[in-house]
């Protein structure tokens, strides 16, 4: 799928767009990788990281905001992969307009510049933070994923498609809650702040992550909303695993915070079907046709929900230690 694509990344210069590039460039061999970005700095930082593969990859300053550059960048682009967004909560809350801008704006500029310019396919980038969401960054990335979807009802003769992957927060990725304990440990913390002693988390690393994104980009046939399937943890036993003798004080849930991750809700059931590794999703749309849903599935159960707190598979104080040991953590 990937030999001999030009394959543009929006927000590429993020942990999952250094990852997903490395990938490609190992495994595959693609005609061209565009880092397209609006942080210099950044796209410099990954040049001297991938400056043994400059033959391949290239980087364009540029804004999903701006039509008229995406327009630009996607000339003779083959594939999509939208990582750019306006991600974090307290930001989002505190410049809505900006989070709107970017997150829908945007996602309508690249649905709109694909068809015009004819790339045969998107992957978007969601979110657990879009199901039923509680603050408004997962309240535009909803919105964004419904854009996505319905875009494949507006390519008319082209032949672009458009699907989107779903997930929660990497583990050990930039911001998330293991490199804040560690940051903290090095310090000489003694005790850990926990949100709430009830909280869980699906644990996803960095390569599941782009796992289901190469998967998507391979299979998909326009409209799939894809989920990977994931163990749970509870936060109190990740702070036992890298901690075994701090504190643990409850410092109370976050405004915009979920107590638990849930990917796929009890009205999303009735046209989610289970694979051995994910779930997919199907469009409820009049165009969708029942003829794209890939082999191989079963429906789930009426009122299926995919959730951090009621998972059948979880990990224990010892599974997470052993995974922290092997982990690349991203402060």
């Amino acid at each position: 799928m990937f030999d001999n694509k030009t394959i543009l990344i929006t927000g590429g210069t993020g942990s999952f767009g250094k990852r997903f590039s490395r990938r490609i460039l190992d495994e595959y061999s693609p005609k061209k990788i565009i880092i397209f970005s609006r942080d210099e700095y950044k796209q410099f930082l990954m040049k001297q990281e991938f400056r043994d593969d400059l033959e391949k990859i290239r980087f364009l300053i540029g804004d999903v905001r701006d039509r008229k550059r995406v327009e630009r960048a996607f000339d003779g682009v083959d594939i999509v992969i939208h990582a750019a967004a306006l991600k974090q909560v307290p930001a989002a809350e505190y410049n809505p307009l900006e989070a709107v801008k970017t997150n829908i704006d945007g996602a309508e500029n690249i649905i709109n510049c694909a068809i015009d310019k004819g790339v045969e396919k998107v992957i978007a980038l969601s979110t657990d933070k879009a199901v039923n969401p509680v603050n408004l960054y997962g309240a535009t990335k909803l919105v964004s994923d419904k854009l996505f979807i319905a875009g494949n009802a507006y390519v008319g003769y082209k032949n672009t498609m458009f699907s989107v992957v779903r997930y929660g927060n990497v583990a050990g990725s930039r911001g998330s809650v293991i490199p804040f304990f560690k940051s903290l440990l090095e310090d000489g913390a003694t005790e850990l702040p926990i949100t709430d002693f009830d909280m869980t988390r699906f644990w996803l690393t960095l390569d599941e992550a782009v796992d289901l994104v190469i998967k998507a980009t391979e299979e998909s046939k326009g409209g799939e909303l894809y989920i990977h399937k994931c163990c749970s943890f509870k936060v109190t036993d990740l702070a036992e695993a890298m901690c075994p003798n701090c504190e643990k004080t409850n410092v109370g849930i976050r405004p915009g915070e979920k107590l638990h991750e849930v990917m796929i809700t009890e009205e999303d059931s009735r046209n989610t079907y289970e694979y051995d590794d994910h779930y997919i999703i199907y469009p409820d749309l009049e165009w969708w046709k029942n003829v794209n849903v890939k082999p191989g599935g079963k429906v789930v159960e009426s009122n299926f929900r995919y959730a951090s707190d009621s998972n059948q598979e979880w990990l224990s104080v010892d599974d997470l230690k052993e995974l922290l040991e092997k982990m690349d953590i991203v402060y």
